[in-house]
């Protein structure tokens, strides 16, 4: 907090050199950001991260899965950590959903546009993205495949739904897998990545644990473009039949 107060005044008094209109207001509102940033961390380190990664390792728990415990563990198949995947998607879902910092991008799309988009709709269509993409990641975690296929694969997949996608979506759209990692959803991601790596065989925490994030960036991304594609095929399909 400390860094950004001494660039923001450096700026308004060494390069633009001219008062700070409302100081008062404006000192109150830093202490505010500093009183909250600070109970949210107690927060985080309390609360949220421990969550996460508990309800990461009881879903995975082998006991859990198939009433089993011991050696049995080492006969689980990906297939067995149904309710990981279902976690992973609705957390993800419900955090994006709930991010303060999607709904400020896309109530100002919704304006800037004109309605032509919509904010509930590229609400929903980033929150589908990150549910599918830490769904997809959790299974990745499980199965033990390298991060950079998935990685690679997906910015192929954006490249070539660029190339197609109307022009005036694309720069939402890649701000939008940005916004997703913000606050609210952060957290809980790599708390669930931690957990999950931690209690599945053979995986580490180091190596596999993290990445998580990486999907809830990327597959935003493709959903959006998706989103406003599908759309624009919907209207020439509905407008042909007229």
């Amino acid at each position: 907090m400390f860094p950004i107060v001494v660039i923001i005044f450096g700026f308004q008094f060494l390069v633009i050199r001219r008062p700070i209109s409302n100081l008062r207001q404006v000192l109150v509102g830093f202490f505010y950001v500093l009183l909250g940033l600070s109970l949210f961390l107690m927060g985080l380190d309390q609360a949220i991260f421990p969550l996460g990664e508990q309800m990461a390792i009881q879903l995975s728990d082998p006991l859990f899965i198939s009433g089993e415990s011991g050696d049995a563990v080492a006969e689980l198949l990906w297939s067995d950590y149904g309710w990981v995947y279902l976690f992973a998607a609705t957390i993800g879902f419900s955090t994006t959903i709930a991010e303060p910092s999607l709904l400020a991008v896309a109530l100002k799309a919704e304006d800037v546009s004109g309605g032509t988009v919509e904010a509930n709709g590229l609400r929903v269509a980033v929150a589908i993205g990150v549910a599918v993409g830490i769904s997809l990641g959790a299974w990745r975690i499980v199965v033990g495949i390298p991060l950079y296929y998935f990685i690679i694969s997906g910015y192929v997949i954006v490249m070539i739904q660029t190339y197609f996608a109307p022009k005036f979506i694309t720069a939402l759209a890649y701000d939008s897998g940005g916004v997703t990692t913000s606050t609210v959803t952060v957290p809980l991601v790599a708390a669930l990545g931690l957990g999950l790596a931690s209690s599945v065989p053979g995986r580490s925490e180091l190596m596999d644990g993290f990445g998580l994030i990486a999907f809830a960036s990327l597959f935003p991304i493709i959903a959006v473009l998706g989103y406003v594609q599908l759309s624009e095929w919907s209207a020439r399909k509905y407008k042909n039949r007229e």
